[in-house]
This record gives C-alpha cells, structure tokens and sequence, in this order.
C-alpha cells in the first residue's frame, strides 16, 4: 500500500479539550500509520495535554483515555498499533478515577 498525506481529525472530550484549549484537532501525516504514532504526533504540540493523556510510568494513554476509531473502541481493534488511514475519525474520551 502507498503512503497517502492527509489529515486525521481528532475529537478532545473533558479534561483532554481543557488542556489542548480546543475539543477538536487534525494533525497531517502520512497514513498508512499506527495510533501511536499519531497521537504522539498530538501530544507534541500540547505538554498539557501529554501530562493529561499519557501514562506517566507506562508512556500509554489507555489508563487515562477510551480511544475511539470510528466510533470503536481500540480494544477490539489493533489497540495503540491500529492502523490508521485517510478519513479516519479518533475521539479521545477521559476515563474519570475517584477516590
């Protein structure tokens, strides 16, 4: 498959939309590319939201966030390593801790 340039638009829901400043983003990569690697692609522009969503210990954002692909949870897709093409939408949902 050939690499294809496009923008992901990425949905920031509570706590991850007050530390970007906005609930929605696109970042331009080069799709195919795994989950990963673009929401590190995300977290580059914001230390706010990267102390938000990622894992201090585990440098994950899965104890902190749901993540939706097309409105499906990674867990039953390919988890951080989806695969992630051209028109797809990721919504970034917090999970919420009490205590």
């Amino acid at each position: 498959m050939n690499a294809v340039r496009t923008t992901i638009d990425i949905k920031l829901l509570g706590i991850f939309e007050e530390a970007f400043g906005s609930d929605y983003t696109s970042v331009a990569v080069e799709t195919p590319r795994s989950l990963r690697e673009v929401i590190i692609e995300i977290t580059k522009s914001s230390p706010k939201l990267t102390r938000v969503l990622i894992d201090a210990e585990l440098l994950d954002p899965r104890p902190n966030a749901v993540i939706l692909v097309n409105g499906k949870d990674i867990s039953v897709l390919g988890g951080l390593e989806t695969e992630i093409e051209a028109g797809d939408k990721i919504v970034l949902i917090p999970v919420t801790h009490g205590g």
